[in-house]
Protein backbone atom coordinates (compact mmCIF):
# COMPACT_ATOMS: atom_id res chain seq x y z
CA UNK A 1 0.00 0.00 0.00
CA UNK A 2 1.30 3.80 -0.61
CA UNK A 3 2.84 5.39 1.96
CA UNK A 4 1.08 8.63 4.08
CA UNK A 5 2.53 11.63 2.41
CA UNK A 6 3.13 14.12 5.70
CA UNK A 7 3.08 18.05 4.22
CA UNK A 8 5.26 19.87 7.11
CA UNK A 9 8.82 19.17 8.49
CA UNK A 10 7.94 20.73 12.22
CA UNK A 11 7.34 18.93 15.49
CA UNK A 12 4.08 17.99 14.23
CA UNK A 13 4.63 16.59 11.01
CA UNK A 14 7.94 14.87 12.33
CA UNK A 15 5.79 13.59 15.54
CA UNK A 16 3.17 12.40 13.06
CA UNK A 17 5.31 10.97 11.11
CA UNK A 18 7.52 8.48 13.52
CA UNK A 19 3.93 7.83 15.71
CA UNK A 20 2.88 6.64 12.26
CA UNK A 21 6.04 4.33 11.54
CA UNK A 22 6.12 3.09 15.45
CA UNK A 23 2.96 1.27 14.05
CA UNK A 24 4.21 -0.23 10.56
CA UNK A 25 3.36 2.33 8.25
CA UNK A 26 5.38 4.05 5.84
CA UNK A 27 5.21 8.13 5.55
CA UNK A 28 6.86 10.36 3.32
CA UNK A 29 7.76 13.41 4.75
CA UNK A 30 7.81 17.10 2.32
CA UNK A 31 9.68 19.55 3.69
CA UNK A 32 9.45 23.15 1.81
CA UNK A 33 12.96 23.87 3.52
CA UNK A 34 16.72 22.35 2.95
CA UNK A 35 16.31 20.01 6.35
CA UNK A 36 17.85 22.75 9.01
CA UNK A 37 16.36 24.21 11.62
CA UNK A 38 17.13 27.69 12.01
CA UNK A 39 18.25 28.19 16.06
CA UNK A 40 16.04 30.73 17.47
CA UNK A 41 16.39 30.76 21.46
CA UNK A 42 13.61 32.91 22.13
CA UNK A 43 11.20 30.53 19.85
CA UNK A 44 10.43 28.20 22.82
CA UNK A 45 7.73 25.80 23.15
CA UNK A 46 6.47 24.32 26.77
CA UNK A 47 5.04 20.64 26.88
CA UNK A 48 2.86 19.22 29.52
CA UNK A 49 3.22 16.23 30.98
CA UNK A 50 2.28 13.47 28.45
CA UNK A 51 2.97 15.26 25.59
CA UNK A 52 6.61 15.55 26.56
CA UNK A 53 6.12 11.85 26.74
CA UNK A 54 4.84 11.24 24.11
CA UNK A 55 7.83 13.04 21.76
CA UNK A 56 10.79 11.56 24.00
CA UNK A 57 8.93 7.90 23.09
CA UNK A 58 8.62 8.76 20.14
CA UNK A 59 12.48 10.20 19.54
CA UNK A 60 13.86 7.60 21.94
CA UNK A 61 15.90 10.51 24.20
CA UNK A 62 15.45 12.38 27.07
CA UNK A 63 15.17 16.47 27.07
CA UNK A 64 16.43 16.74 30.43
CA UNK A 65 19.54 17.73 29.32
CA UNK A 66 18.84 20.52 26.65
CA UNK A 67 15.02 21.39 28.05
CA UNK A 68 14.28 22.75 31.44
CA UNK A 69 11.62 21.23 33.96
CA UNK A 70 10.72 23.68 36.49
CA UNK A 71 10.99 23.63 40.58
CA UNK A 72 7.74 25.93 41.34
CA UNK A 73 5.61 28.95 40.04
CA UNK A 74 5.64 31.62 41.56
CA UNK A 75 3.09 34.27 40.62
CA UNK A 76 2.84 38.60 41.82
CA UNK A 77 0.98 41.42 41.53
CA UNK A 78 2.97 44.28 42.14
CA UNK A 79 5.44 43.53 44.94
CA UNK A 80 3.07 40.64 46.53
CA UNK A 81 3.29 37.20 46.14
CA UNK A 82 0.10 36.15 45.19
CA UNK A 83 0.77 32.52 44.95
CA UNK A 84 3.25 29.95 45.15
CA UNK A 85 3.33 26.35 43.71
CA UNK A 86 6.09 23.66 44.08
CA UNK A 87 6.32 20.54 41.02
CA UNK A 88 6.91 17.12 42.13
CA UNK A 89 5.48 13.73 41.74
CA UNK A 90 2.01 15.10 42.48
CA UNK A 91 2.16 18.48 40.13
CA UNK A 92 4.73 17.57 37.05
CA UNK A 93 6.45 20.20 35.85
CA UNK A 94 6.07 21.05 32.04
CA UNK A 95 8.95 20.31 29.92
CA UNK A 96 10.23 23.94 28.75
CA UNK A 97 12.89 24.08 26.11
CA UNK A 98 13.71 25.76 22.17
CA UNK A 99 11.64 24.39 19.53
CA UNK A 100 15.05 23.83 17.26
CA UNK A 101 16.29 21.60 20.14
CA UNK A 102 12.50 19.47 19.60
CA UNK A 103 12.71 19.63 16.00
CA UNK A 104 16.50 18.42 16.09
CA UNK A 105 15.84 15.16 17.56
CA UNK A 106 12.81 14.05 15.80
CA UNK A 107 14.49 14.82 12.23
CA UNK A 108 17.32 12.82 13.29
CA UNK A 109 14.92 9.83 14.79
CA UNK A 110 13.34 10.24 11.63
CA UNK A 111 16.16 9.94 9.89
CA UNK A 112 17.05 6.81 11.32
CA UNK A 113 13.83 5.01 10.70
CA UNK A 114 13.71 3.22 7.37
CA UNK A 115 9.78 3.48 6.85
CA UNK A 116 10.13 7.69 7.02
CA UNK A 117 11.68 9.28 3.60
CA UNK A 118 11.91 13.18 4.17
CA UNK A 119 11.99 15.28 0.69
CA UNK A 120 13.45 18.31 1.43
CA UNK A 121 13.02 21.54 -0.80
CA UNK A 122 9.63 19.96 -1.63
CA UNK A 123 7.33 22.38 -1.67
CA UNK A 124 3.35 21.42 -2.28
CA UNK A 125 1.72 23.11 -5.42
CA UNK A 126 -1.50 20.59 -5.94
CA UNK A 127 -3.88 17.50 -4.45
CA UNK A 128 -5.44 14.88 -6.67
CA UNK A 129 -7.36 12.30 -4.96
CA UNK A 130 -8.96 9.27 -6.22
CA UNK A 131 -11.11 6.91 -4.69
CA UNK A 132 -8.38 4.36 -3.30
CA UNK A 133 -5.53 6.48 -3.36
CA UNK A 134 -4.35 10.24 -4.05
CA UNK A 135 -1.12 11.71 -5.82
CA UNK A 136 0.61 15.32 -4.70
CA UNK A 137 2.68 17.27 -6.84
CA UNK A 138 5.92 19.23 -5.69
CA UNK A 139 7.51 22.17 -7.29
CA UNK A 140 11.48 22.36 -7.89
CA UNK A 141 14.40 21.95 -9.95
CA UNK A 142 12.53 18.63 -11.16
CA UNK A 143 8.84 18.68 -10.30
CA UNK A 144 7.73 15.21 -8.87
CA UNK A 145 4.52 13.38 -8.43
CA UNK A 146 4.00 11.63 -5.20
CA UNK A 147 1.62 8.66 -4.79
CA UNK A 148 -0.20 8.46 -1.20
CA UNK A 149 -2.60 6.33 0.80
CA UNK A 150 -3.65 9.28 3.00
CA UNK A 151 -2.19 13.05 3.54
CA UNK A 152 -1.68 15.34 6.54
CA UNK A 153 -1.28 18.43 5.90
CA UNK A 154 1.12 19.83 9.15
CA UNK A 155 2.59 22.96 7.38
CA UNK A 156 1.79 25.55 9.38
CA UNK A 157 -0.63 28.77 9.67
CA UNK A 158 -0.45 29.67 6.13
CA UNK A 159 -1.19 25.91 4.67
CA UNK A 160 -1.19 25.48 1.19
CA UNK A 161 -3.01 21.92 2.03
CA UNK A 162 -6.02 24.18 3.65
CA UNK A 163 -5.52 26.22 0.81
CA UNK A 164 -5.97 23.52 -1.66
CA UNK A 165 -8.55 21.83 -0.10
CA UNK A 166 -10.25 25.43 -0.24
CA UNK A 167 -11.21 25.37 4.00
CA UNK A 168 -12.10 28.67 5.49
CA UNK A 169 -9.96 29.68 8.29
CA UNK A 170 -12.09 31.91 10.46
CA UNK A 171 -10.82 33.72 13.63
CA UNK A 172 -9.45 36.59 15.01
CA UNK A 173 -6.31 38.45 14.37
CA UNK A 174 -3.81 39.72 16.86
CA UNK A 175 -5.74 38.78 19.75
CA UNK A 176 -2.64 39.03 22.01
CA UNK A 177 1.35 40.63 21.51
CA UNK A 178 4.49 40.10 23.31
CA UNK A 179 7.45 41.57 23.58
CA UNK A 180 10.02 38.14 23.61
CA UNK A 181 13.79 37.71 24.82
CA UNK A 182 15.63 34.62 25.66
CA UNK A 183 19.08 35.70 28.22
CA UNK A 184 21.08 34.20 30.08
CA UNK A 185 21.15 35.45 33.42
CA UNK A 186 20.56 34.94 37.74
CA UNK A 187 17.35 35.83 39.17
CA UNK A 188 16.08 35.23 42.69
CA UNK A 189 14.02 32.61 41.79
CA UNK A 190 16.22 29.70 40.59
CA UNK A 191 14.47 27.31 38.46
CA UNK A 192 10.88 29.09 39.00
CA UNK A 193 8.64 29.90 36.44
CA UNK A 194 7.04 33.28 37.14
CA UNK A 195 4.13 35.85 36.61
CA UNK A 196 4.09 39.23 37.39
CA UNK A 197 1.57 41.51 36.77
CA UNK A 198 0.58 45.34 37.58
CA UNK A 199 4.31 45.74 37.36
CA UNK A 200 5.75 48.83 39.86
CA UNK A 201 8.64 49.56 38.36
CA UNK A 202 7.59 50.86 34.54
CA UNK A 203 9.93 53.90 34.03
CA UNK A 204 9.84 53.75 30.19
CA UNK A 205 6.24 54.06 30.28
CA UNK A 206 2.80 54.13 32.35
CA UNK A 207 2.25 51.45 35.24
CA UNK A 208 0.74 48.05 34.61
CA UNK A 209 1.78 45.58 32.49
CA UNK A 210 2.21 41.96 32.95
CA UNK A 211 5.54 39.59 31.92
CA UNK A 212 6.55 36.07 32.65
CA UNK A 213 9.61 34.68 33.10
CA UNK A 214 10.12 30.72 32.60
CA UNK A 215 13.65 28.87 33.06
CA UNK A 216 15.34 27.63 30.19
CA UNK A 217 18.25 25.20 30.13
CA UNK A 218 22.25 26.14 31.06
CA UNK A 219 20.97 29.33 32.99
CA UNK A 220 18.88 30.49 30.25
CA UNK A 221 15.42 32.24 30.66
CA UNK A 222 12.41 33.37 28.26
CA UNK A 223 11.30 36.54 29.45
CA UNK A 224 7.48 37.75 27.29
CA UNK A 225 5.97 41.16 27.86
CA UNK A 226 2.23 41.72 27.18
CA UNK A 227 2.33 44.62 24.63
CA UNK A 228 -0.81 47.20 24.80
CA UNK A 229 -3.22 46.35 21.81
CA UNK A 230 -2.60 48.87 18.96
CA UNK A 231 0.40 49.55 21.12
CA UNK A 232 4.04 51.15 19.18
CA UNK A 233 6.40 48.99 17.31
CA UNK A 234 9.41 47.58 19.56
CA UNK A 235 12.88 48.80 18.38
CA UNK A 236 15.50 47.30 20.03
CA UNK A 237 16.79 50.19 22.60
CA UNK A 238 13.12 49.70 23.87
CA UNK A 239 13.19 45.69 24.10
CA UNK A 240 16.63 46.73 26.11
CA UNK A 241 15.41 48.95 28.30
CA UNK A 242 12.67 46.70 29.21
CA UNK A 243 14.66 44.01 29.94
CA UNK A 244 17.01 46.43 31.78
CA UNK A 245 13.82 47.85 34.11
CA UNK A 246 12.41 43.92 34.30
CA UNK A 247 15.50 42.69 35.96
CA UNK A 248 16.54 45.41 38.51
CA UNK A 249 12.92 45.57 39.57
CA UNK A 250 13.43 41.84 40.76
CA UNK A 251 16.89 42.30 41.87
CA UNK A 252 16.22 44.95 44.47
CA UNK A 253 17.10 47.89 41.98
CA UNK A 254 20.39 46.62 40.41
CA UNK A 255 20.40 45.23 37.03
CA UNK A 256 22.51 42.14 37.32
CA UNK A 257 25.16 41.01 34.12
CA UNK A 258 22.90 39.41 31.66
CA UNK A 259 23.86 37.76 27.79
CA UNK A 260 21.36 38.64 25.05
CA UNK A 261 20.45 35.45 23.36
CA UNK A 262 17.87 36.37 21.20
CA UNK A 263 14.86 38.67 20.56
CA UNK A 264 11.40 39.01 18.41
CA UNK A 265 7.98 40.21 18.66
CA UNK A 266 5.28 37.13 19.14
CA UNK A 267 1.52 37.98 17.92
CA UNK A 268 -1.27 35.27 19.02
CA UNK A 269 -3.95 34.68 16.48
CA UNK A 270 -6.88 32.53 17.27
CA UNK A 271 -8.26 30.68 14.44
CA UNK A 272 -10.16 27.39 13.99
CA UNK A 273 -10.84 25.34 10.52
CA UNK A 274 -14.13 24.63 9.41
CA UNK A 275 -13.17 20.94 8.41
CA UNK A 276 -9.75 18.88 9.30
CA UNK A 277 -11.03 16.43 6.26
CA UNK A 278 -11.33 16.41 3.06
CA UNK A 279 -11.56 11.70 1.63
CA UNK A 280 -7.96 11.39 2.46
CA UNK A 281 -6.92 14.42 3.12
CA UNK A 282 -6.83 16.08 7.10
CA UNK A 283 -5.07 18.69 8.62
CA UNK A 284 -3.21 18.93 11.97
CA UNK A 285 -1.20 21.72 13.98
CA UNK A 286 -1.33 25.16 13.02
CA UNK A 287 -2.83 24.48 9.73
CA UNK A 288 -6.00 23.31 11.45
CA UNK A 289 -6.18 25.44 14.64
CA UNK A 290 -4.19 28.87 16.07
CA UNK A 291 -4.67 29.40 19.83
CA UNK A 292 -2.09 30.81 22.36
CA UNK A 293 -3.47 33.65 24.17
CA UNK A 294 -3.45 33.74 28.43
CA UNK A 295 -0.59 31.13 28.31
CA UNK A 296 -2.46 28.38 26.03
CA UNK A 297 0.19 26.54 24.43
CA UNK A 298 -0.95 25.81 20.22
CA UNK A 299 2.24 23.77 19.74
CA UNK A 300 1.05 21.23 22.67
CA UNK A 301 -2.15 20.94 20.82
CA UNK A 302 -0.65 20.19 17.62
CA UNK A 303 1.21 17.27 19.05
CA UNK A 304 -2.14 15.84 20.84
CA UNK A 305 -3.31 16.14 17.15
CA UNK A 306 -0.90 13.98 15.60
CA UNK A 307 -1.43 11.11 18.34
CA UNK A 308 -4.71 11.22 17.73
CA UNK A 309 -5.03 10.61 14.24
CA UNK A 310 -1.67 8.15 13.93
CA UNK A 311 -2.86 5.18 15.32
CA UNK A 312 -6.38 5.91 12.94
CA UNK A 313 -4.29 6.39 9.83
CA UNK A 314 -2.64 2.98 11.04
CA UNK A 315 -5.73 1.03 11.91
CA UNK A 316 -7.39 2.05 8.30
CA UNK A 317 -3.70 1.56 6.61
CA UNK A 318 -3.30 -1.91 7.89
CA UNK A 319 -6.95 -2.96 7.78
CA UNK A 320 -8.90 -1.09 5.18
CA UNK A 321 -11.37 1.86 5.10
CA UNK A 322 -12.51 2.86 8.93
CA UNK A 323 -14.68 5.84 7.87
CA UNK A 324 -16.15 6.09 11.37
CA UNK A 325 -12.77 5.77 12.78
CA UNK A 326 -11.22 8.25 10.63
CA UNK A 327 -14.12 10.79 10.96
CA UNK A 328 -13.77 11.15 14.90
CA UNK A 329 -10.32 12.48 14.34
CA UNK A 330 -12.31 15.70 13.33
CA UNK A 331 -14.87 15.34 15.81
CA UNK A 332 -12.87 14.63 18.83
CA UNK A 333 -9.42 17.46 18.41
CA UNK A 334 -12.17 20.06 16.57
CA UNK A 335 -14.59 19.76 19.68
CA UNK A 336 -11.15 19.99 21.93
CA UNK A 337 -9.82 23.00 20.55
CA UNK A 338 -12.80 24.62 20.07
CA UNK A 339 -13.28 24.44 23.75
CA UNK A 340 -10.40 26.05 24.49
CA UNK A 341 -10.88 28.96 22.45
CA UNK A 342 -14.33 29.87 23.45
CA UNK A 343 -12.68 29.35 27.09
CA UNK A 344 -10.19 31.93 26.54
CA UNK A 345 -12.17 33.92 24.40
CA UNK A 346 -14.76 34.46 27.45
CA UNK A 347 -11.86 35.24 30.13
CA UNK A 348 -9.80 37.49 27.57
CA UNK A 349 -12.71 40.49 28.22
CA UNK A 350 -12.32 39.67 32.56
CA UNK A 351 -8.43 39.47 32.04
CA UNK A 352 -7.44 42.53 29.59
CA UNK A 353 -10.60 44.58 29.96
CA UNK A 354 -8.75 47.42 31.95
CA UNK A 355 -10.40 48.83 35.08
CA UNK A 356 -14.52 48.88 35.53
CA UNK A 357 -16.59 47.40 38.06
CA UNK A 358 -14.38 43.60 38.29
CA UNK A 359 -11.87 46.03 39.58
CA UNK A 360 -13.31 46.32 42.85
CA UNK A 361 -14.87 43.15 42.90
CA UNK A 362 -13.79 41.37 46.32
CA UNK A 363 -10.65 38.49 45.59
CA UNK A 364 -11.24 39.40 41.25
CA UNK A 365 -7.06 39.43 41.17
CA UNK A 366 -6.75 36.24 42.85
CA UNK A 367 -9.39 34.75 40.05
CA UNK A 368 -7.75 36.50 37.28
CA UNK A 369 -3.91 34.72 38.60
CA UNK A 370 -5.69 31.44 38.50
CA UNK A 371 -7.05 31.75 35.37
CA UNK A 372 -3.63 32.66 33.73
CA UNK A 373 -1.98 29.89 35.78
CA UNK A 374 -4.50 27.29 34.25
CA UNK A 375 -3.14 28.69 31.02
CA UNK A 376 0.28 28.55 31.95
CA UNK A 377 0.44 25.17 33.46
CA UNK A 378 -2.01 22.77 31.83
CA UNK A 379 -5.08 23.18 34.41
CA UNK A 380 -8.38 23.92 33.91
CA UNK A 381 -10.54 25.25 30.72
CA UNK A 382 -7.42 26.96 29.47
CA UNK A 383 -5.08 24.00 29.65
CA UNK A 384 -5.70 21.12 30.89
CA UNK A 385 -5.69 17.81 28.27
CA UNK A 386 -9.03 17.67 26.68
CA UNK A 387 -11.22 14.61 26.81
CA UNK A 388 -13.68 12.87 24.08
CA UNK A 389 -16.41 12.79 26.28
CA UNK A 390 -19.10 13.39 23.30
CA UNK A 391 -16.82 10.99 20.79
CA UNK A 392 -18.16 9.12 18.56
CA UNK A 393 -15.98 6.43 19.76
CA UNK A 394 -17.24 5.95 22.97
CA UNK A 395 -19.41 2.80 24.12
CA UNK A 396 -22.58 2.80 25.16
CA UNK A 397 -23.81 3.24 29.35
CA UNK A 398 -23.51 0.33 30.53
CA UNK A 399 -24.21 -1.10 34.00
CA UNK A 400 -20.71 -3.00 33.95
CA UNK A 401 -18.94 -0.10 34.00
CA UNK A 402 -17.47 1.41 37.15
CA UNK A 403 -16.16 5.50 38.36
CA UNK A 404 -12.28 5.83 38.48
CA UNK A 405 -10.24 8.95 39.09
CA UNK A 406 -9.97 9.48 35.39
CA UNK A 407 -13.30 10.14 33.33
CA UNK A 408 -14.14 8.33 29.61
CA UNK A 409 -12.47 10.08 27.14
CA UNK A 410 -9.52 11.57 29.32
CA UNK A 411 -6.06 10.81 29.55
CA UNK A 412 -5.03 8.09 31.80
CA UNK A 413 -2.38 8.70 34.66
CA UNK A 414 0.90 7.20 34.10
CA UNK A 415 0.91 4.25 36.57
CA UNK A 416 3.98 1.40 36.97
CA UNK A 417 2.42 -1.66 35.35
CA UNK A 418 3.33 -5.09 34.56
CA UNK A 419 3.62 -5.88 31.09
CA UNK A 420 3.65 -9.69 29.43
CA UNK A 421 6.64 -10.36 30.11
CA UNK A 422 6.80 -9.70 33.81
CA UNK A 423 9.12 -6.86 33.53
CA UNK A 424 7.75 -3.47 35.43
CA UNK A 425 6.90 -0.76 33.06
CA UNK A 426 4.91 2.34 33.31
CA UNK A 427 1.39 2.78 31.56
CA UNK A 428 2.44 5.50 29.12
CA UNK A 429 5.73 3.20 27.67
CA UNK A 430 2.98 0.82 25.94
CA UNK A 431 1.50 3.51 24.25
CA UNK A 432 1.42 4.31 20.82
CA UNK A 433 1.69 0.93 19.43
CA UNK A 434 -0.99 0.79 17.57
CA UNK A 435 -2.58 -1.82 20.51
CA UNK A 436 -5.78 -1.47 22.40
CA UNK A 437 -4.73 -2.03 26.01
CA UNK A 438 -6.55 -4.03 28.93
CA UNK A 439 -5.10 -2.69 32.76
CA UNK A 440 -6.65 -5.16 35.58
CA UNK A 441 -6.21 -3.14 38.65
CA UNK A 442 -4.86 -5.95 41.46
CA UNK A 443 -3.52 -4.92 44.31
CA UNK A 444 -0.75 -6.96 45.87
CA UNK A 445 0.54 -8.32 42.54
CA UNK A 446 3.31 -5.85 43.07
CA UNK A 447 4.83 -8.13 45.73
CA UNK A 448 4.99 -11.52 44.00
CA UNK A 449 6.17 -12.65 40.58
CA UNK A 450 4.17 -12.77 37.44
CA UNK A 451 4.38 -16.59 37.47
CA UNK A 452 2.43 -16.82 41.21
CA UNK A 453 -0.81 -14.69 39.88
CA UNK A 454 -0.94 -15.36 35.83
CA UNK A 455 -3.17 -18.22 36.51
CA UNK A 456 -4.82 -17.46 39.44
CA UNK A 457 -7.86 -15.70 40.09
CA UNK A 458 -10.39 -13.72 37.09
CA UNK A 459 -6.43 -13.98 35.36
CA UNK A 460 -7.54 -16.77 32.91
CA UNK A 461 -11.31 -15.63 32.07
CA UNK A 462 -9.66 -11.94 31.43
CA UNK A 463 -6.79 -13.23 28.98
CA UNK A 464 -9.19 -15.16 26.81
CA UNK A 465 -11.34 -12.24 27.07
CA UNK A 466 -8.30 -9.97 25.76
CA UNK A 467 -7.40 -12.41 23.02
CA UNK A 468 -10.95 -12.74 21.61
CA UNK A 469 -11.36 -8.46 20.89
CA UNK A 470 -11.61 -7.10 17.85
CA UNK A 471 -8.64 -5.65 17.56
CA UNK A 472 -4.81 -6.37 18.69
CA UNK A 473 -5.14 -5.88 22.72
CA UNK A 474 -1.99 -5.99 25.41
CA UNK A 475 -2.98 -7.03 28.93
CA UNK A 476 -0.92 -5.49 31.97
CA UNK A 477 -1.78 -5.50 35.19
CA UNK A 478 -1.44 -2.49 37.90
CA UNK A 479 -1.54 -2.61 41.55
CA UNK A 480 -3.57 0.52 41.56
CA UNK A 481 -4.66 3.31 40.00
CA UNK A 482 -6.16 6.55 41.28
CA UNK A 483 -9.94 5.84 42.39
CA UNK A 484 -10.18 2.36 40.99
CA UNK A 485 -11.54 -0.10 42.89
CA UNK A 486 -9.57 -3.58 43.16
CA UNK A 487 -10.60 -5.95 40.22
CA UNK A 488 -11.85 -3.18 38.01
CA UNK A 489 -10.76 -3.26 34.52
CA UNK A 490 -9.71 -0.56 31.88
CA UNK A 491 -10.06 -0.45 28.55
CA UNK A 492 -7.18 2.21 26.92
CA UNK A 493 -7.03 3.47 23.36
CA UNK A 494 -3.78 3.55 21.51
CA UNK A 495 -3.40 7.15 22.29
CA UNK A 496 -3.65 6.92 26.24
CA UNK A 497 -7.55 8.15 26.06
CA UNK A 498 -9.70 5.87 28.72
CA UNK A 499 -12.57 4.10 26.24
CA UNK A 500 -14.42 2.61 29.64
CA UNK A 501 -13.60 1.23 33.13
CA UNK A 502 -15.66 -2.03 34.37
CA UNK A 503 -16.14 -3.50 37.50
CA UNK A 504 -14.56 -6.98 36.83
CA UNK A 505 -14.00 -9.25 33.95
CA UNK A 506 -17.17 -8.93 31.53
CA UNK A 507 -16.30 -10.09 28.19
CA UNK A 508 -19.34 -9.04 26.17
CA UNK A 509 -19.35 -5.69 27.39
CA UNK A 510 -15.20 -4.94 27.10
CA UNK A 511 -15.93 -6.16 23.61
CA UNK A 512 -18.69 -4.26 22.73
CA UNK A 513 -16.37 -1.03 24.54
CA UNK A 514 -13.38 -1.69 22.53
CA UNK A 515 -15.91 -2.40 19.18
CA UNK A 516 -16.91 1.19 19.79
CA UNK A 517 -13.60 2.44 20.11
CA UNK A 518 -12.93 1.30 16.75
CA UNK A 519 -15.55 2.90 15.47
CA UNK A 520 -18.09 -0.08 14.96
CA UNK A 521 -18.41 -3.60 13.85
CA UNK A 522 -14.66 -4.60 12.12
CA UNK A 523 -14.46 -6.58 8.72
CA UNK A 524 -14.01 -9.94 9.22
CA UNK A 525 -10.55 -10.01 7.71
CA UNK A 526 -9.28 -7.06 9.68
CA UNK A 527 -8.68 -8.79 13.11
CA UNK A 528 -6.38 -11.30 11.07
CA UNK A 529 -4.64 -8.18 9.40
CA UNK A 530 -3.98 -6.87 12.76
CA UNK A 531 -3.19 -9.88 13.99
CA UNK A 532 -0.77 -10.61 11.49
CA UNK A 533 0.93 -7.22 11.66
CA UNK A 534 3.75 -6.77 13.70
CA UNK A 535 4.95 -3.68 16.27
Amino acid sequence: MDPVIVVGAGPVGLTLSLALARQGVPSVVLDEGPGKDEQRPARTVILREDTAALVERLARTSFDATGSRWTGWRSLRRKQVMRELTFGEQMPSPLHLAQHELTGALREAAAGERLIKIAVNSRLDSIEQESGALTAHTRGAKGTWWRGSFLVGCDGPRSTVRKLLDIRFPGRTSVERHAVAALRTELPWPGEALLHRSLPWRTSGPSGGEVVGRPLAEGAWRLDWLLPPRSELITPDILVTRIRETLAGWCAGSTPPYELLDTGVHTVHHRLARRWRVGRVFLAGDAAHLLGALGTQGLDEGLRDADNLAWKLALAWHDGPHEALLDSYQAERRAVVAGRLRAADQALPILRGGKGLRSYVAGSTRGHDALLTDGHLGHGALGAPGAYADSPLAPEPSDAAVDVGTAPGAPIRDVRVTAPDGSFVRLRDRLGLGHLLVVLIAPGTGVWERRHWVSAGVMPRLAAAVTALPHESELLVAESYPGAPAHSVLLVRPDGHLVTALSGVHPAQLYAAAQAALGGPVEDGAKAGSAARTS
